[in-house]
């Protein structure tokens, strides 16, 4: 049998993951691939750690990149903290933060959920008033809700489960790179992300770091952890100065996340925030210009995720296909709750460029036009230069 080479199209990738990777990165991919215990892999696995630290904004030594996705990370969080019978509070607004919790039940945790609907964010007083409650040993909350677009704000929350001699682990998958993730600032004890989002690597590693709190929390574990794989006291010793076989890593995968940081550091990361943030207003102005409205409510509405309600009369399985097979854009649908009445359009990383911005709005108006909506021909195009241009001016 014959099979064809495989010949992907190009796409423009505004849904919320995988975002648009630089080309350098996609050539790092390609390099030489050497052995997981080369010298010069090792060599590359310090500057992976350096690098992450600084995204991460933490001097947190145990910082690494897991070998798997997003959800290998929030695993490894999880398993490696909690032990059967442990008590946990998860904030529960979104799919991820329902993952959060199912993963946690699975290795055997009293699992609290403090639940709000989809797009909206937890309060310090309700999390406060649980926490008290339960007393849990660890609390788990999701920064940037990929699937709603919502933020959560940190600063209290982090104070209070503190206060309360518990650990805080924090879902920062779609938020790091994009929005500031300030481990060390609010003594997070343990975060974990994906590089498909913000960083702009193609997916398949998993960034976490962990605090000294949380070292000392394993250190002290009575069973082994449930997940061989994942197990951070055989893992740090690989990442580690020992450099004791473990796994065999992704090499090239590894190459991708070091050349993607490089581009993350030499940005900087408030230049970098700055553009998400430029892009995210450009875009929503155009998108209201067309009558369209977010989801999500504006003092918590994430720049790198942006969820809007689909315009009545909108079929949106036909206008998502449009983008795709017409203009190359891929968005993407809501979930769970939200399926079929939000579209989530992704602005990360080496996404969150005007050319995509003003691109989008066009598409989406001709797509619009064919369900029968006419907003003001040209209207959101407009009103996103009209920002572009005060900005430049």
């Amino acid at each position: 049998m014959t099979v064809p080479q495989i010949s992907p199209p190009r796409r423009i990738l505004m849904g919320p993951g995988p975002s648009d990777i630089h080309p350098s990165v996609l050539a790092a991919l390609a390099a030489p691939t050497v052995g997981h215990l080369d010298p010069y892999f090792l060599k590359v696995m310090d500057e992976v750690q350096s690098m992450l630290r600084e995204v991460f904004q933490t001097t947190n030594h145990l910082t690494m990149a897991i070998s798997g996705t997003g959800s290998a990370g929030m695993e490894t969080c999880v398993v490696n903290l909690i032990e059967p019978g442990d008590r946990m509070v998860v904030g529960v607004n979104g799919v991820f933060g329902g993952r959060m919790a199912e993963v946690a039940e699975r290795v055997g945790a009293e699992v609290t959920r403090i639940e709000r609907p989809f797009g909206e964010v937890f309060t310090p007083e309700e999390v406060a008033t649980v926490v008290a409650k339960v007393r849990p040993k660890v609390v788990g909350i999701v920064h940037a809700e990929t699937s709603t677009g919502a933020r959560q704000p940190l600063d209290e929350i982090a104070k209070i489960v503190h206060d309360a001699g518990a650990l805080f682990v924090v879902d920062c998958v779609t938020s790091l790179a994009g929005i500031p993730v300030e481990i060390d600032k609010l003594a997070i004890d343990a975060a974990y992300s994906g590089s498909q989002k913000c960083l702009g690597c193609p997916p398949g590693l998993a960034p976490v770091t962990f605090g000294p709190k949380a070292l000392e929390v394993m250190d002290q574990r009575k069973k082994k952890v449930s997940s061989w794989y994942l197990d951070i006291g055989l893992l740090r010793n690989y990442w580690g100065n020992n450099r004791a076989y473990h796994h065999t890593a992704p090499i090239n995968m590894n190459y991708a996340l070091h050349q993607a940081l490089r581009l993350v550091l030499q940005e900087g990361l408030q230049t970098r925030f700055a553009r998400h943030q430029l892009h995210h207003t450009a875009l929503k102005a155009g998108l209201e210009a067309m009558g369209i409205r977010y989801s999500v409510a504006a003092e918590t509405s994430l720049p790198m995720l942006n969820s809007v309600l689909i315009p009545d009369g909108a079929d949106d399985a036909s206008v998502r296909s449009q983008l795709l097979n017409e203009f190359g854009i891929e968005i993407g649908g809501g979930l769970g709750p939200m399926k079929g009445k939000t579209w989530r359009i992704g602005l990360m990383g080496e996404t969150a460029q005007k050319s995509n911005v003003l691109l989008f709005l066009a598409a989406l108006e001709q797509c619009l036009n064919r369900q029968g909506i006419r907003p003001a021909p040209g209207a959101a195009i407009v009103a996103a230069n009209a920002l572009y241009c005060s900005i430049n001016n």
